[in-house]
């Protein structure tokens, strides 16, 4: 069995209407090239200036001009989508980064809402504090797309390989990684992150990246993959601005380095 995936990298901005746009072209383009799913990077409807910005334009689950573009987009070109990141509505004038899963007649299927939340101190000038606008979620998620058993996660999950793990203990053969890496953090830790995730739950890993200069001010690294159960890197995008990658899912590769080195079955979990 062979599933053209493809993976659409953005330069996202404030302008919700702009962003849609730009996000269709890239999709119609991904669809042209034979895709059967699709996953759009991390904020890849709004990249807020402000957290209170941010707020202004979440949804309700299930209502509102993003998410209706998201099914109507998956049933017109007939694509499954992983939808990066939207603002959900939460509590206490918070909200949630939700990972939305359409498949091609439209329909939701599911759900992950980012579970690590990125507050970091980078440098004087770079400064990070997700939580003050974000809830975290809290279950793992592996859903049926096309056929495939796909983990989805989010950015600054990619570091807690433990969720990955789980991930794969429920069936995940595709793993998802929207992002919208920093540029320090991508120059050292997003390659070797991404390989590793692969390599060690034998898994494709698709990693649909922001890119470059945007008007909130943020600098994203960009460089979006597609790399196979081996580590392989097997199509990768250019350092900066729009694009899409594909690449196929091939059943017989995985099955072939999962025999071949079976370090999932060598496993012997710590017991208490």
């Amino acid at each position: 069995m062979t599933i053209r995936m493809a993976v659409i990298q953005m330069t996202s901005g404030v302008d919700v209407s702009v962003n849609l746009a730009q996000a269709e072209v890239l999709f119609a383009e991904a669809s042209r090239e034979g895709a059967t799913l699709a996953l759009f990077p991390e904020n890849f409807a709004l990249m807020a200036r402000t957290d209170a910005d941010r707020l202004k334009q979440a949804e309700s689950l299930g209502e509102g001009p993003i998410q209706d573009f998201l099914a109507r987009a998956a049933s017109r070109y007939r694509v499954a989508l992983i939808a990066g990141t939207i603002p959900i509505r939460a509590g206490g004038g918070r909200v949630r980064a939700a990972s939305l899963v359409y498949d091609a007649d439209g329909s939701r299927i599911g759900r992950y809402d980012k579970m690590h939340l990125f507050d970091v101190d980078l440098g004087p000038d770079e400064r990070y504090r997700e939580s003050l606008g974000i809830e975290p979620g809290e279950d793992p998620q592996v859903v049926d797309v096309a056929g495939l058993g796909i983990g989805l996660s989010v950015c600054y999950d990619l570091r807690f390989p433990e969720l990955y793990r789980l991930l794969v203990d429920r069936g995940a053969t595709v793993l998802t990684v929207p992002s919208a890496f920093t540029v320090p953090t991508g120059a050292d830790h997003w390659d070797p992150l991404l390989r590793a995730r692969a390599i060690e739950n034998q898994c494709y890993v698709l990693a649909a990246a922001q890119s470059g200069h945007h008007e909130n001010g943020r600098r994203t690294y960009g460089r979006s993959r597609i790399i196979d159960p081996w580590g392989v890197i097997v199509a990768e995008r250019l350092p900066s601005g729009p694009g899409v990658l594909v690449a196929d899912y091939d059943a017989s590769r995985l099955q072939s380095v999962r025999d071949h080195l079976p370090a999932l079955r060598h496993r012997r979990p710590a017991r208490n």
